[in-house]
Parts: structure tokens; sequence; C-alpha cells
């Protein structure tokens, strides 16, 4: 009973319109940052090495190099904090969690193959939307009969 209604007030919570992503891509998170009583998105770009999936506590960390000094940042995918994530590069792994990145120095060792099955994936499956929404788009339009305009009754009238 109690874990019905948990999943209920889960569900609401849960963010329907997010990016997919995977370990190993590179990523773009827009932060919600509050300073004082201001608000202004900030964007947090880089490789994700780590997910964990759990409904609503699902999360992801993001690692970046930023002056020679590595910050890795765990979001939480529901938060309202986040408020986008865009899909900058696919990388190619083998692994679920990437923390041997961790000890690679430099941007050519840190650097993944990209995945170029994945975009292929995504770009036939795009066409694919693409084609049938050109398809049902005739279906819907039915051929409306022809009215005739008040002029063209007047000259049928007046040839009577």
């Amino acid at each position: 009973m109690s874990q019905e209604i948990l999943k209920e007030v889960e569900s609401t919570q849960l963010k329907k319109d997010f990016a997919e992503f995977q370990v190993g891509d590179t990523v773009r998170v827009k932060v919600l940052i509050r300073e004082g009583n201001k608000e202004r998105n900030q964007n947090f770009e880089g490789m994700v090495i780590g997910t964990k999936n759990g409904g609503v506590n699902k999360s992801f960390t993001v690692r970046r190099i930023f002056q020679g000094v590595a910050i890795e940042r765990t979001f939480m995918v529901h938060s309202p904090k986040v408020v986008s994530l865009k899909v900058i590069r696919k990388g190619r792994t083998r692994r679920a969690k990437l923390y041997y990145m961790r000890e690679r120095i430099g941007t050519k060792k840190t650097r993944l193959k990209e995945d170029s099955a994945r975009i292929a994936k995504e770009f036939q499956q795009k066409l694919i939307e693409q084609e049938q929404k050109a398809n049902a788009a005739p279906a819907k339009e039915e051929p409306a009969a022809k009215e005739e305009t008040p002029a063209e009754e007047v000259q049928e009238a007046a040839a009577s």
C-alpha cells in the first residue's frame, strides 16, 4: 500500500523531456544558480563518467578539467536546479563507470572515440519519423468541396 502511494508521488516529480545520454558522452548541463535574490543559468560542460539509476533519485557525474584542475560534479536528473541537458558528443565506451579517467592527464589521453554507430541509429530514427509525419500529413487533409463564390453565382444567374 505505502509503496504504491510512494510511486504515485514520485511519478509526479519525474521530468519527461530530458535528453537521452550515456556514460562517455560529453554533455552541457544548464544549472540554475541563486545568488541572493537573483537567479541565473550556468553551463557546466564535461564528460559523463558515471550514472546511478533509481527513479526520482537518478543522478549522473560530470567531469571537466578547468585550468589544469579536474572538477567533478554530481547532478540529480529530476532536480529543479537542472534546467536542461544537451549532448554535445557521443563517446564509445565498454564500461559502466569511467573512474579510470581520473588518473589520466592531458587532452588526448582523456578523449574517447566517437560512437558513430549510435549517431547513425539516431539519424535513421529521425528520418523514419520525418517520413511518417510526411505520410500522415496528406492523409489528414481531406479535399475540400469546391464552394462557389457570390461572384460566380451572379454570373451563372446572368447566363441563364
